[in-house]
């Protein structure tokens, strides 16, 4: 992990098409503005991880069986 100190109003760019600007701090929180091509998506990690979650669960064969049975 690369860990980089920012100031308010300071950016950083990633993959030469994806800017990082911190927008504010306010104690513990910080707000980011992401700048980005429309075709990356961008998640919040809590949310990617139910996507993830999600798409794990509809590959389960469990719900095959259950169509096997109707043929």
């Amino acid at each position: 992990m690369l860990a980089l100190t920012r100031r308010k109003g300071e950016s950083l760019v990633l993959n030469n098409n994806i800017e990082v600007t911190i927008l504010e701090i306010r104690g513990d929180q910080i707000k980011i503005g992401i700048t980005a091509p429309k075709e990356v998506p961008i998640y919040r990690k809590e949310v990617y991880l139910q996507i993830e979650d999600e798409n794990k669960a509809a590959l389960n064969p469990v719900g095959t069986e259950a169509l096997k049975k109707l043929f």
